[in-house]
């Protein structure tokens, strides 16, 4: 056994500074964990601060041991590994524009791996990470609905974003082949306050400035409590070496636009965008980002996606741990009102 493994008595989290790691730095300080973090600049860190005063627990945020370090800096791993039990790496770049593509996949598939090796090295007990439906398989012929068993097409078209989390799902199961004790999440759309200019933020955000138009595609929807709380249990059950998909609804995009405008008292993005209007703006969205104009914010498969109408299963989650989950259109009209 290693001295790691004698003394280990701390969680580390990564990504700590964005929408999930920081809600999760708090839930685990709250239930009297000893938690480290690392972070890349300390402005990201008022980021998490703000969040902690957002829920009226800033004098939580000094339990936090806050080390500079980055997922792609093996130096800095190496002193946030010390007397280590158990990893969240809820860290990931997330973009939707081709000029990241190498970014994205040497954060989150090499950072991924950078973190699975350490773990398999300093003897770690558990790690989560976290995924996104996105690394989901694609639907078959005979297939209803999308579950953690249904198979990935690499002949499909996805997101440089998706293929990422897919790649990096795939090292998280080899250090699981080496001995590694692990737990995968897939949650779907995260809302939550605390974070305007990022993942759902942005939703918030476009809709209080003035979005026009909405799709009738679906997708699925889970509150950050949820994801937090269930990925908390999962960790301090014995189960391990499972992959879940975190949802708590499948939602037509409209009506949760609708749901967003209605809370923020703005106007509804009462315009249908049909599939054609959609080509036309990501083909607009990349003309403009060729010329340097703007980057990009709307792919071909994310236009592709915002009409896709399957369903994802929580069941598995649901048989595991009999979770309750929060309604979404009553989260948003909670959380609204932070934007």
């Amino acid at each position: 056994m290693s001295q790691n493994s004698i003394f280990a008595h701390m969680i580390l989290v990564t990504g700590g500074t964005g929408l999930v790691g920081a809600h999760l730095l708090l839930h685990l300080i709250e239930n009297g964990e000893q938690v480290r973090a690392i972070y890349r600049t300390e402005a990201n860190c008022v980021k998490t601060k703000a969040l902690f005063s957002h829920y009226h627990k800033e004098h939580l945020f000094g339990a936090i041991e806050w080390i500079p370090g980055d997922i792609l800096d093996i130096p800095s791993l190496e002193m946030a590994f010390q007397n280590i039990k158990q990893v969240y790496h809820c860290a990931a770049l997330i973009s939707f524009d081709p000029k990241d593509e190498d970014a994205i996949r040497k954060t989150n598939i090499e950072g991924t791996a950078n973190i699975v090796n350490f773990c398999l090295a300093k003897k770690t007990e558990k790690l989560c990470f976290v995924s996104s439906i996105a690394a989901l398989g694609d639907l078959a012929p005979h297939e209803s609905e999308i579950t953690e068993t249904t198979e990935w097409n690499p002949e499909k078209p996805h997101s440089d974003y998706a293929i990422s989390k897919y790649g990096a799902e795939m090292e998280v199961w080899r250090g699981q082949q080496e001995g590694l004790k692990v737990i995968i999440v897939n949650p779907g759309v995260i809302l939550g306050p605390g974070f305007p200019s990022q993942g759902s933020g942005t939703l918030f955000t476009t809709i209080k400035k003035g979005l026009s138009y909405h799709t009738l595609g679906t997708t699925a929807f889970i509150a950050i409590p949820d994801v937090i709380t269930t990925m908390y249990r999962l960790m301090k059950s014995d189960c391990c070496n499972e992959r879940f998909t975190l949802i708590a609804e499948n939602l037509v995009f409209k009506d949760v636009f609708f749901t967003i405008a209605d809370a923020l008292k703005v106007k509804r993005p009462t315009r249908y965008a049909s599939p054609l209007l959609t080509t036309i703006a990501w083909k607009i969205d990349a003309l403009l980002a060729f010329l340097s104009i703007k980057k990009r914010t709307f792919s071909r498969v994310t236009a592709k996606a915002s009409h896709s109408a399957i369903p994802y299963s929580n069941q598995k989650i649901v048989s595991q741990l009999e979770p309750t989950f929060t309604n979404i259109k009553a989260y948003i009209q909670e959380i609204a009102p932070t934007f």
